[in-house]
């Protein structure tokens, strides 16, 4: 309690801080906005203390969303505190999926910070427009530059280069643009190359390098005063990924995600927008171990992911009443393979489906509604009705743990949500609740003999298991006025037949490193709880501060702790700026983790602190503006790892980092 007494007092007095650098009103950047229940909008694709960021590192900066982290690339992000399997994580609306059962490509690591304009984070059901989810949906939405006025021809673009000290890490972003009247042209082109970090003892943290290669290409003509067809494409490669918490790294992973689609607007009657998109997405990915001399046995595991769809949305509206209504139609086909071999590779001793051929089709049809019931209130309520199938190739796998279970299943998951908004003066309240249903993912379901190796148990699907339902209520208040702001937020989830791996009394491992089998099964319930402060004040005009607190806390049917369930966090950061000049100093941390999980692999996590600061410039060079940024992470070069780093594998120690960026 005394600890959680000294955060606080630390959060609200703003010793340290971090905070936006703003040059000009012209040039306002919002990182984080006024966050309803529902929602948190994000606006630049940057966070306060650095403008060169992965798209992880952008997430991160969310209250509501957290990582698991298995190395320096490719984190899992946890919305709601929990796991990808219970959301919806989509490209402008299109489902992807990761190819590795391992998850070392979740569908944010397909896609470069300069090929997105904004990311929309979704809480609980009010997120299912984009399909069947728990925790919510995380729809990273590309750049689409809008058509021009008669007669403009408009060129835009920026390039983006930087050095981090700590992991030798060079990065390349540049953006161009093009825009008339009749024809728009959006491209982008990214590298990145890292090299292994040191933690803050300064030892080398082996296995945690990447390499990535980014490029995306927009097309979009206009056919009409009112409509417009688009073509996008994205291709994505990295090689050489290592990922230190596994026993294995990555050689390569390549993706090729394209779209096509019409949009027509009307001037009149209650249909104001429609868009229509069909897409198509591939993704391939290779394991690979033999740079891990420790390992006795090596396997080859290759996956493959493929998935076409169509989603199409609609946009009413008429006085006091808007709704959205969307069609989300995909089939996904899963494969995984793992092939063990002993030193010698040519004597062949095992060959497997971890993912055995499994198909899985979805439709859904979603709508969400707001009726402005008078100047100071709203009602949203809307909600969802999806149809799941999935078909296993090769079932044969599944006979073995789970006889005669169906080679096909067929489910329906039904989904509502509603809120009420309120706001008199400069206070705004919230209340909302939501019900809905998940179907398990491809691993909980079919797979077969998937390592773990934070808990160290191979992992068994079930085709039998039942849908997750979820039960939620979630709760607001804010005060604003034009120096300061503060906002709490608050949600409950209660999840029948919450899906977790529990040990299996028959079959034995088959990595050698495991301790035993896990079979997927379902609790009776789980209960999660999440809450967040945030809060803002402009000391001086150029002096500004804000500070965030979160925390969660989760249990099973049997009062359990679930695994990955942050402890009590904190942000706090002062901002000065002056002019085209900007410093910003920041102070976050987690407390002790106490409320671990030893079933699932978990210890007691250190409490930490880490103190970051970076200064910026702004001027014109060659009618370039162009910004200048230095900075320091973890000045203090702390030793740490948190909750959520898989194996305990500590983190980056102290990191100088230089950005340098020209716009036109």
């Amino acid at each position: 309690m005394k600890q959680l007494l000294i955060i606080f007092l630390v959060l609200f007095l703003g010793m340290n801080t971090r905070a936006q650098h703003v040059h000009s009103e012209s040039d306002t950047v919002k990182t984080l906005e006024e966050v309803s229940v529902t929602a948190i909008a994000k606006r630049k694709i940057e966070t306060e203390l650095k403008m060169a960021v992965s798209v992880d590192e952008f997430l991160a900066s969310t209250d509501g969303i957290s990582f698991i982290k298995r190395g320096a690339y490719a984190w899992e992000p946890l919305l709601n505190s929990m796991s990808t399997e219970r959301s919806t994580v989509t490209i402008d609306g299109m489902h992807v999926f990761g190819a590795c059962t391992d998850k070392m490509d979740p569908i944010t690591s397909y896609v470069e910070s300069n090929n997105l304009a904004t990311i929309d984070v979704t809480s609980g059901q009010a997120g299912s427009l984009h399909g069947a989810t728990v925790a919510g949906s995380i729809d990273l939405k590309r750049k689409s530059t809008p058509f021009g006025a008669a007669g403009e021809r408009i060129w835009g673009g920026a390039y983006q280069t930087g050095f981090e000290f700590n992991n030798n890490q060079f990065f390349n972003l540049g953006n161009l643009s093009y825009a008339d009247d009749k024809f728009v042209a959006d491209g982008s082109i990214a590298f990145r190359k890292a090299g292994n970090y040191y933690d803050g003892i300064d030892a080398k943290v082996n296995h945690s390098q990447y390499q990535k290669f980014n490029t995306s290409l927009g097309l979009a003509y206009k056919t009409g005063a009112l409509s417009s067809v688009r073509v996008d494409a994205i291709f994505d490669q990295a090689d050489d990924v290592g990922f230190p918490a596994l026993p294995m790294d990555l050689w390569r992973s390549r993706a090729i995600i394209t779209s096509a689609a019409y949009k027509q607007l009307f001037e009149d009657g209650w249909m104001r927008a429609w868009d229509t998109k069909l897409y198509f997405n591939a993704m391939e990915h290779y394991m690979d171990d033999t740079k891990r001399p420790e390992n006795l046995v090596h396997m080859d595991m290759p996956g493959w992911s493929t998935t076409y769809g169509l989603v199409s949305q609609a946009n009413l509206k008429r006085g006091d009443y808007s709704a959205d209504i969307q069609l989300n139609v995909y089939n996904n086909l899963s494969i995984a393979e793992m092939t063990m071999y002993p030193q010698d590779r040519s004597k062949k001793t095992m060959f497997a489906y971890s993912w055995p051929w499994v198909t899985t089709r979805f439709a859904g049809l979603s709508v969400n509604n707001a009726w402005d019931l008078s100047e100071i209130s709203t009602v949203n309520f809307g909600g969802s009705l999806g149809w799941n199938y999935n078909r296993s190739k090769y079932v044969e796998f599944n006979w073995i743990f789970h006889p005669g279970a169906p080679q096909e299943k067929n489910r329906v998951l039904p989904a509502l949500h509603a809120s009420y908004q309120l706001q008199i003066d400069r206070f705004d309240f919230s209340v909302g609740t939501g019900y809905g249903h998940r179907a398990p993912s491809v691993s909980e379901a079919y797979g077969y003999y998937i390592y773990n190796s934070f808990d160290r148990y191979d992992y068994i699907g079930n085709p039998d298991l039942e849908n997750e339902a979820s039960y939620e209520v979630n709760a607001s208040a804010g005060f604003k006025n034009e120096r300061m702001g503060i906002a709490a937020k608050a949600n409950y989830f209660h999840i029948r037949n919450y899906i977790v791996g529990r040990i299996l009394s028959l079959g034995s491992p088959m990595n050698y490193q495991s301790v035993g089998v896990k079979g997927y099964t379902s609790l009776d319930h789980a209960k999660l709880f999440n809450l967040s402060l945030n809060a803002h004040y402009d000391i001086l005009t150029h002096l500004h501060w804000k500070g965030t607190a979160t925390y969660a806390r989760a249990m099973d049917n049997q009062d359990g702790n679930l695994p990955f369930i942050r402890p009590l966090s904190y942000q706090t950061s002062l901002h000065f700026m002056h002019n085209h000049f900007g410093i910003l100093t920041s102070l976050h941390g987690d407390l002790a983790q106490e409320n671990f999980s030893p079933e699932y692999g978990e210890d007691l996590t250190p409490a930490y602190r880490i103190w970051n600061v970076s200064a910026d410039y702004t001027f014109t060079f060659k009618n370039f503006k162009t910004t200048l940024q230095v900075g320091a992470e973890n000045l203090f070069n702390a030793y740490y790892s948190t909750y959520a780093d898989w194996g305990n594998i500590p983190r980056m120690g102290r990191n100088v980092f230089s950005s340098l960026t020209f716009k036109f």
